[in-house]
C-alpha cells in the first residue's frame, strides 16, 4: 500500500522536491553555489581555530584533519537540516493539506529528498579537498581514496537517509501535536553535535577509559555512519561491520516506528494544524 501509493503520487513527490530546491535559494545572488561555499567556508575555520588556534593531539586516525572535519560535517549537516525540514513539512504545508487530499507522508519524504540532493552536490567540495590533499599532496602511497573499498562509499550514505526519513516522520507527527518539539529539537541536534566526534577524536579524548563517553558513542548511530564514511574515503579501509549493523538496524527500526506513528495519526493532523 506504503509503495504503490508512493509511486502514484511520484509525480507530485518530484514536483515538491524541486520546488523546496528552488525555495531554498530563492532570493539568493549565489543560489545553489552557497550549496559548496557554505560546508567549504565552515570547514576552512573550524581548521584554522581546532588546527592552529587549539592544536589537535597527534592520532593515527587523522591522516588529514580537515577531510576529517569535513566528513563529519557534511553527514551531520545532512542530519540536521533534513530533519528539521521535514519536522516542520506538515506544519508549514496546513493551506495545502486542507484544500488537496494527498497522502501526508509525501510532504517529510520531499524535504529528506530535497536535501539529499543538495548534500549530494556539496559532496563536491569533498572531492575537492580530497584530490588536493591525496592525490596533490598525499600523505600516504597510495592514497586512501584510491583504495577498492571507494565502491562502498554509497552503504553510509544510503543508512544517513533511511535514519533521516524516520526521525523526519517521527518528529513531524510530534510537532503537530506539540509545539515545543521544535525547539527541543534544536536543543537535542546541538548536543548530537558536540557528543559526536567531529571535531574531537574518539582516541584522543580517552574514550576507552571513560564510561560515560563510551557509551555515549556506543548508542550513537551518527557516529557509527560517520566512522564507515570516513573508513571509506579519509582511511581506504572496509567498513566495519559492527557499525555497519548497529546504524543499519536502528535507522531501519525508527523507519518502521515513524511509518508506524505517522500513519496512526495522520488523520488527527487536520484538527490540529
Amino acid at each position: 500500500m506504503f509503495l504503490k501509493e508512493l509511486y502514484d503520487y511520484r509525480f507530485l513527490l518530484r514536483e515538491i522536491v524541486a520546488k523546496n530546491i528552488k525555495i531554498q535559494y530563492r532570493n539568493s545572488v549565489l543560489g545553489v553555489v552557497w550549496t559548496l561555499l557554505q560546508p567549504l567556508l565552515t570547514t576552512l575555520v573550524l581548521v584554522f581555530v581546532f588546527g592552529t588556534i587549539f592544536p589537535r593531539a597527534n592520532n593515527p586516525d587523522i591522516i588529514n584533519f580537515p577531510i576529517y572535519l569535513l566528513c563529519g560535517r557534511l553527514l551531520m549537516d545532512f542530519y540536521t537540516q533534513s530533519t528539521k525540514r521535514a519536522m516542520r513539512s506538515i506544519t508549514g504545508s496546513a493551506s495545502v493539506i486542507k484544500k488537496v487530499k494527498v497522502p501526508k507522508y509525501v510532504y517529510p519524504l520531499a524535504n529528506v529528498i530535497s536535501n539529499f540532493v543538495t548534500f549530494l552536490i556539496s559532496m563536491v567540495v569533498l572531492v575537492g579537498f580530497v584530490v588536493f590533499f591525496f592525490l596533490v599532496n598525499s600523505p600516504v602511497n597510495p592514497p586512501p581514496i584510491l583504495s577498492r573499498y571507494l565502491l562502498f562509499m554509497p552503504v553510509p550514505l544510503i543508512i544517513l537517509f533511511i535514519l533521516c526519513m524516520g526521525v523526519g516522520l517521527i518528529i513531524s507527527t510530534m510537532a503537530v501535536f506539540f509545539k515545543d518539539v521544535e525547539y527541543l529539537y534544536d536543543v537535542f541536534c546541538m548536543l548530537l553535535f558536540f557528543a559526536t566526534p567531529i571535531i574531537w577524536v574518539p582516541a584522543a579524548a580517552n574514550v576507552e577509559n571513560r564510561p560515560l563517553m563510551r557509551l555515549m558513542l556506543d548508542i550513537n548511530p551518527m557516529y557509527s555512519i560517520i566512522e564507515m564514511f570516513r573508513n571509506i574515503v579519509l582511511r581506504g579501509q572496509p567498513i566495519d561491520l559492527q557499525h555497519l549493523i548497529y546504524a543499519l538496524v536502528i535507522s531501519l527500526g525508527l523507519l518502521l516506528v515513524g511509518i508506524w506513528m505517522f500513519k496512526k495519526q495522520q488523520d488527527k493532523f487536520i484538527l490540529h494544524i
